[in-house]
């Protein structure tokens, strides 16, 4: 690998937005990693629900997806296209992984959803559906980074399906065990102070 510079692999984490990032793409935004090298990244944003059930544009699979049962924007690049993250209980070990899942990150995995609902529907322990995807080219992510817009966190199964995607920034800041915690109490509109 002579060369190439080392990217520590960021995939299956949670980018949380710090409140510096001005960007309104991803304001509040908790983003989960599926992938981070040296081409790039790519993540869905966890917490945008739309109005539009998954039953209206993937009837097949609104019935697996958990609440609330809505198509969420993963983020503002390719706004036409459906990804799948799905969490396995257990992870799906060896070659008992279900077909048409792939494992991202320990049980969370991304699911082909041009596959049949019913070759997945026992394994899954929960889906959602999201239309479009964050993506940074190379170096992009580190270059956030270093300016401070995002925080780094580990991410938990329970984090692809909460059930109040409004709560989750507060939620996985909440979690942590340093000076993160206290960002979560952080207002809305600092401007009100």
């Amino acid at each position: 690998m002579s060369g190439m510079t080392e990217v520590s692999s960021l995939t299956g984490r949670l980018l949380v937005a710090t409140p510096a990032l001005a960007d309104p793409n991803f304001d509040r935004a908790v983003v989960l990693l599926l992938d981070h090298d040296e081409e790039g990244s790519l993540g869905v944003v966890l917490n945008r629900p739309t109005p539009v059930d998954v039953g209206d544009i993937l009837e097949g699979w609104a019935d697996l997806t958990g609440e609330p049962g809505v198509v969420f924007q993963g983020g503002p690049v390719s706004l036409d296209s459906a990804l799948g993250v799905a969490v396995i209980p257990g992870g799906a070990s060896g070659d008992r992984t279900p077909v048409g899942w792939r494992r991202v990150h320990g049980a969370i995995g991304l699911v082909d959803l041009e596959a049949p609902p019913e070759l997945l529907a026992s394994a899954l322990g929960s889906l959602r559906i999201f239309a479009g995807y964050a993506g940074w080219g190379p170096g992009q992510l580190e270059d956030e980074l270093v300016e401070g817009a995002w925080y780094v966190v580990e991410s938990e199964p329970g984090d692809v399906s909460s059930p109040s995607p409004e709560r989750l920034w507060r939620e996985v800041l909440r979690r942590q065990r340093n000076e993160l915690a206290m960002v979560a109490t952080y207002p809305d509109d600092p401007s009100l102070n």
